[in-house]
Parts: structure tokens; C-alpha cells; sequence
């Protein structure tokens, strides 16, 4: 290497020596041991080792027990192709000259006292370097400043040793920091954590809740559709009733037409003999027509449906005072309550007992063709009367 060269064209040789002391693989100062190629390029042995393994992959190295000769590699500044041996890259020579030399740009460089410009200078003396520190202003300044500026009355130490003292503390405050983030990264993660279980745990109650809500819609739409079946089964067999009636009277309204027609001609056959031979025969159909026109009616508020209603006020309040939990007060007045409601059904009962024989409603079936709905309704607890709105139990 001609280090002459380079050195004289370069204002700064220290510069452009740590330019030529820089490793072309890791691009950082040569790390011994260094070892040269037979192209006069020189690696660190451990960069060389590395891209030694990389072209060579299956090569065993020196403690294993299996050895095998040969290996090459390119020099990653001139591609030059490096035979090497049965020892690899423990085969190249050291370069002991460009070792030595590191060694000396250490020294100098650490021995070199700092620039002008990359050191701080005071601001009252331009000239002079910062080189203490005022314990009494807590703030570095020069020499100068302590005999002869501002600072002669107070206590300065070393700069050096306010400077390890200070890095001292400085990073122990940057551990305290460290830790105290790490604290909180802790308390984070426990809070993340939190927020996560509670989502599941929300998500989880909101599925339960819904399905037994679905459940509740599942038995009203149920009991619903029962109930509508009984109503409609009730409409039909009044309805099926009253047009059987009305069948039975058009019958008998046709059978009194064609009798009247034939009154009325009898009247007018002149002969006396011939109207005599027919009059007792269509004197007895008239009377036995007569007779039939007392068919079956309907009874007062037959039409009526008001024994089918349904009192589910308390239903109601049971489903708005749906809530999360049961408390002590609301276990007491729920208990306070179901009490009041059997002594309120056990005087309804007794009630409904004396006025079902007293009240004249259409509640009672007037007719034969209620008695298969009768016991149907008896299934209803709480009917009420059309007529005195009371309540009758079955």
C-alpha cells in the first residue's frame, strides 16, 4: 500500500490514514489479527473467515475431524480468486505492518489534543478552552474566568471529574426513566389485556341475553298463535251455528211461501165443495207451519267475544321491571306482592263462585252448541263478563 502518496496530496493525513485503515467488508477500522491476500489487499481474519464460509459452505473447519483441502473465494476489492489450503483463512499470512500501524493511529489519536472549532471555547475569553466547571454557578468555564472573570469568588473542581460524576447521575436517571417506562409498558399491556376480557366478557353476556330474549319472543309468539287458534276455533263453530239457522229459516221461509201460494188460490176457487175438500188439509199444514217457526235462536250478546280478554297489566309490569340482578328490597317487595295477589285471587275466587249463578250474561252458553267450547274457556283464568265486567273463575 502507498500510504506516502496518499498522505502528501491530502491536507489532513490522519484523515486520509483512517481512510486507508478501513476494512472493505465490515467498512469499519481493520479488527486484528489482519491477514493480506496474495493480492496485497488486506481483511480483518474475521470478515475474511465469513466470506470464506459464504463461497465455501460445505468446508469444515479446523477442530472438526473430517479435513478437506482446497476452498477459494474472490477479494472483495479486486475479485481476485484466493486458492487457500487445508487451513482456510488460518492460512494467510498476517499483515503484522498494518497491525502495528492501527496500533500507532490509536495512540496519536487519543494523545492529539482537540481542535479549536470541535472544542468549546469560553464566551467572555474567545481564546480560551472550557477546561473547568463552576460548582458554586453550576456551569463549565475557563481559567481565565476563575482568576480573573466573574467566577474568582467561587468553588470550580476538574472538568473531568464533574464530567464522570454528572454522566454518573445522568445515566442512572436514564435507568430510572428505562424502568419507569417499563413500568408503564407493564401497565399498558395489563390494560390492554383488561380492555380485550372485557370486550369478550361483553360480547359474551350480550349473546346470553339475546338468546333469552329469543327464547321469551319464542313462547309469547307461541302462546300467541294458541291463542289466536282458540279464538278463531271459537268464531268458526258460532259462525258454523248461525248459518245453519239461517239455512234451517230460509227452509221453512220457502215452505211458508209455497203454503201461502196455495192459501191464496184455494180462496179463490168459487166452488164451495171443491175449496171445503181442500181447506181442513191446508188449515192443518198452516198450523203445523206455525207450528216450525219456533227453530232455534241465537241469545242476546251471542256475538259478543269479550269472554276471550286477557289481563296481562301484571304481565306487563313483570316484563318492564326486567333488570340485571335482584336485590334485597326488590326480592322483599316481589315477595310482598305475590302475597297480595293470592289473597286478591282467593277473593275473586269466592266472588266469581256466587256471581256466576247470579249474573244473567251471555258468558253462561245458552245453547248446546257451546258446551264442546265451554270447557276450552274454562282454560282461561281471569274471564272476563261482557255484561258486569267481573271476573269469573272456571
Amino acid at each position: 500500500m502507498d500510504y506516502k502518496a496518499s498522505l502528501i496530496q491530502d491536507g489532513n493525513p490522519m484523515e486520509n490514514l483512517e481512510k486507508q485503515l478501513i476494512c472493505p467488508i465490515c467498512l469499519e477500522m481493520f479488527t486484528k489479527p489482519v491477514v493480506i491476500l496474495p493480492c496485497q489487499h488486506n481483511l480483518c481474519r474475521k470478515c475474511a473467515n465469513d466470506i470464506f464460509q459464504a463461497a465455501n459452505p460445505y468446508w469444515t473447519n479446523r477442530s472438526s475431524s473430517v479435513s478437506m483441502s482446497g476452498g477459494r473465494f474472490r477479494c472483495p476489492s479486486c475479485r481476485h480468486e484466493v486458492i487457500m489450503d487445508r487451513h482456510g483463512v488460518y492460512g494467510l499470512q498476517r499483515n503484522l505492518l498494518v497491525e502495528n500501524i492501527i496500533d500507532i493511529y490509536k495512540q496519536e489519536c487519543s494523545s492529539r489534543p482537540l481542535q479549536k472549532g470541535s472544542h468549546p471555547m469560553c464566551k467572555e475569553h474567545e481564546d480560551e478552552k472550557i477546561n473547568i466547571y463552576c460548582l458554586t454557578c453550576e456551569v463549565p468555564t475557563c481559567s481565565m474566568c476563575k482568576v480573573f472573570g466573574a467566577h474568582q469568588a467561587c468553588e470550580v473542581a476538574p472538568l473531568q471529574n464533574v464530567f464522570q460524576g454528572q454522566k454518573t447521575e445522568l445515566s442512572n436517571c436514564i435507568s430510572m426513566l428505562v424502568a419507569g417506562n417499563d413500568r408503564m409498558q407493564t401497565i399498558i399491556t395489563q390494560l390492554e389485556d383488561s380492555s380485550r376480557v372485557t370486550t369478550e366478557n361483553s360480547h359474551q353476556v350480550k349473546e346470553e341475553l339475546s338468546q333469552k330474549f329469543d327464547t321469551l319472543y319464542a313462547i309469547l309468539d307461541e302462546k300467541k298463535s294458541e291463542l289466536l287458534q282458540r279464538i278463531t276455533q271459537e268464531q268458526e263453530e258460532k259462525l258454523n251455528f248461525i248459518e245453519a239457522l239461517i239455512r234451517q229459516y230460509r227452509e221453512q221461509l220457502d215452505k211458508s211461501t209455497k203454503l201461502v201460494e196455495t192459501a191464496i188460490q184455494s180462496l179463490d176457487e168459487p166452488g164451495g165443495a171443491t175449496f171445503l175438500l181442500s181447506a181442513k188439509q191446508l188449515i192443518q199444514s198452516i198450523v203445523e207451519a206455525s207450528k216450525g217457526c219456533q227453530l232455534g235462536k241465537t241469545e242476546q250478546g251471542f256475538e259478543n267475544m269479550d269472554y276471550f280478554t286477557l289481563d296481562l297489566e301484571h304481565i306487563a309490569g313483570a316484563l318492564r321491571a326486567i333488570d340485571f340482578g335482584i336485590e334485597e328490597d326488590e326480592e322483599e317487595f316481589i315477595e310482598e306482592e305475590e302475597a297480595q295477589e293470592e289473597e286478591v285471587s282467593t277473593e275473586e275466587k269466592e266472588a266469581g263462585e256466587k256471581s256466576i249463578y247470579l249474573c244473567r250474561s251471555p258468558f253462561v252458553p245458552p245453547s248446546s252448541v257451546f258446551s264442546s267450547v265451554f270447557p276450552l274457556l274454562c282454560n282461561v283464568k281471569h274471564l272476563l263478563c261482557a255484561e258486569c265486567r267481573t271476573r269469573h273463575w272456571c
